[in-house]
């Protein structure tokens, strides 16, 4: 995978409209330095279910909405894998963007009761984790690690599942991009296996 690919512009997905009933959600402390909640972007209705830690930074200082590092690499990496936005709905073990400490197995839990109802409404055909955190928590071990797991495919949950390193990773290590690429050329692969059947 190449960072830079002068055939691919990020582009801002639009975002899932949070359900009345865990808008106020108040279930951790991360509602008391919450500015907004982000359920999910993409195609809610898509086939995949790409899973993050938590949602970064939408808005810049001024306020004006941009794709951030994580975004634009995983946009990136779906592109030349042959995927659409259409193919994929992303969302987050924790619903909020953390902005100072915070006891991070209590919020990661409590936000797991959101992911569980996104699941059941959603019924995803497969499901990608992106980096240590979600695939420890959508796994239910917080023992594993991506490099143990990638390049195979898990069942949990009931939903056939790949893993991948986070993108952040991967821009921070570049040496992790040919790895990168081959796990979403696998998922790309699948998708396009059982859309035919």
């Amino acid at each position: 995978m190449k960072l830079l690919n002068s055939a691919f512009s990020p582009s801002i997905w639009p975002e899932e409209p949070i359900p009345h009933s865990a808008a106020e959600c108040q279930k951790c402390e991360l509602h008391l330095q919450r500015t907004r909640m982000v359920w999910g972007e993409g195609n809610p209705a898509a086939p995949i279910l790409v899973l993050l830690d938590n949602p970064g930074a939408r808005e810049d200082k001024e306020g004006n909405t941009f794709v951030c590092g994580t975004r634009q690499t995983l946009q990136m990496a779906a592109f030349e894998a042959g995927l659409i936005m259409d193919d994929l709905y992303v969302t987050y073990i924790l619903k909020c963007r953390p902005i100072r400490r915070y006891h991070k197995e209590t919020a990661r839990r409590a936000c797991l009761i959101h992911l569980q109802e996104q699941l059941q409404r959603k019924n995803p055909r497969l499901a990608f984790c992106l980096g240590n955190t979600a695939v420890q928590w959508f796994f239910g071990n917080l023992e594993l690690e991506v490099k143990n797991l990638r390049g195979k495919w898990h069942n949990v949950r009931g939903i056939p599942t790949a893993v991948t390193y986070h993108p952040l990773a991967v821009r921070r290590r570049p040496n992790l991009a040919r790895q990168f690429a081959k796990d979403w050329t696998m998922l790309a692969e699948r998708y396009r296996l059982i859309s035919h059947l």
